[in-house]
C-alpha cells in the first residue's frame, strides 16, 4: 500500500488584489501571494532606488518621509557589516547597533542571515519571529531584502492569518454549496482565484466509502488519491481518523500539522469537518 504524504515540493507566489491570487506550484500544491507580499515588494522596490539615488544617507529619509511608509509596512537599512541604520518602523530602536547577533525569539540570528544572502545573492528573502503590534505578540515574519552597495535596504509582512471563526463559516458555506451542487461546487473549491480559496483557508472533500480526494484547494494533485493513506509529517492518518470521528458524531475538530500555503512552512493546523451525505468535508485554520 502507499502512503501519501504530503509533499515539500519549492513553491512559487504570485498575485494582486485585494484577495491573494493562487498558482500552482510544482508537485501539484497550491501556493499563495497575499495583497500585503505584493505591497512589501513594490515598497522595497521604492526604497532601493531612493538609496540607490542618494547613497547611504537616504536611508535617513525612511524614519522622515511617508514614501516609505505603507501603512503597516515599512522600509528599512543596514549596513553590510551589521551596522543597522534607518528604519520607519518599530525597529527604530536598534538604529546605531550592531545587529549581526541579534535573534529573534526562536534564537535565530535573521540579520545575520540576511547578509549573508545580500553579499552572495544581492537580493532575498528571510522568515523569522518578530513582535507584532496588531496583536502583542511574537510571529512569523517574511523580509525581502536587496543590496544597494555597502547598504541592505528591507521591508518585512506578516502573513495573512484567517481565523478559527472564518474556518467554520467556510466550512458552512462549503457544504450549502455541495447541497446545491455538488459538481459544480466541487470544482469551485479548486478555483485558484475563486471565494473557496481566501490567504491560508481552503477547501477539502473526501467520499467517505471509498477514500478518494474529490476536491482539495491547497493540492489539486490529490483528488483521485486514497485519502485514507495521507499522512502528517507525524504519521498521523488525518483524513481516515477525521471519517471516524465524523461517523460516530457527524462532525469534528482535529489538529495536526500541515503545510500552510502562505508561509510555506509545516504549522500546527486545527480543522473543522463535517460528514454530509457521504462526503467528508473540511476547513481548517493554522494556529498562531
Amino acid at each position: 500500500m502507499r502512503t501519501l504524504v504530503f509533499p515539500l515540493a519549492a513553491v512559487l507566489v504570485l498575485g494582486v488584489g485585494a484577495l491573494p491570487h493562487a498558482v500552482l506550484a510544482q508537485g501539484g500544491e497550491i501556493a499563495v501571494r497575499s495583497a500585503v507580499e505584493l505591497r512589501a515588494k513594490d515598497l522595497l522596490e521604492i526604497a532601493a532606488r531612493h538609496v540607490q539615488t542618494h547613497g547611504e544617507a537616504g536611508t535617513l529619509d525612511f524614519a522622515r518621509q511617508s514614501a516609505f511608509v505603507d501603512r503597516d509596512l515599512y522600509a528599512y537599512a543596514l549596513r553590510t557589516d551589521g551596522r543597522f541604520l534607518a528604519s520607519g518602523g518599530a525597529s527604530a530602536a536598534l538604529v546605531g547597533d550592531n545587529v549581526l547577533d541579534y535573534r529573534d525569539s526562536d534564537g535565530k540570528a535573521f540579520f545575520r542571515e540576511m547578509i549573508e544572502i545580500a553579499k552572495r545573492d544581492g537580493e532575498g528573502q528571510v522568515e523569522y519571529r518578530w513582535f507584532n503590534p496588531a496583536d502583542s505578540r511574537g510571529e512569523p515574519k517574511v523580509t525581502f531584502f536587496r543590496k544597494v552597495g555597502e547598504v541592505i535596504v528591507a521591508v518585512g509582512y506578516y502573513p495573512p492569518r484567517a481565523t478559527s471563526l472564518q474556518a467554520r463559516e467556510m466550512l458552512d458555506d462549503a457544504v450549502a454549496a455541495l447541497r446545491k451542487d455538488r459538481a459544480g461546487s466541487l470544482k469551485r473549491f479548486q478555483d485558484l482565484n475563486g471565494e473557496f480559496i481566501r490567504n491560508d483557508l481552503y477547501v477539502f472533500v473526501a467520499d467517505t466509502a471509498s477514500g478518494r480526494f474529490l476536491a482539495h484547494g491547497a493540492s489539486p494533485a490529490l483528488v483521485g488519491t486514497n485519502a485514507f493513506e495521507l499522512k502528517d509529517p507525524r504519521g498521523r492518518a488525518i483524513v481516515r481518523e477525521m471519517v471516524e470521528i465524523g461517523q460516530k458524531k457527524g462532525r469534528g475538530e482535529l489538529d495536526y500539522l500541515w503545510r500552510n500555503p502562505m508561509t510555506q512552512q509545516f504549522e500546527s493546523k486545527h480543522t473543522f469537518f463535517r460528514i454530509d451525505e457521504g462526503l467528508l468535508v473540511g476547513v481548517g485554520s493554522y494556529n498562531r
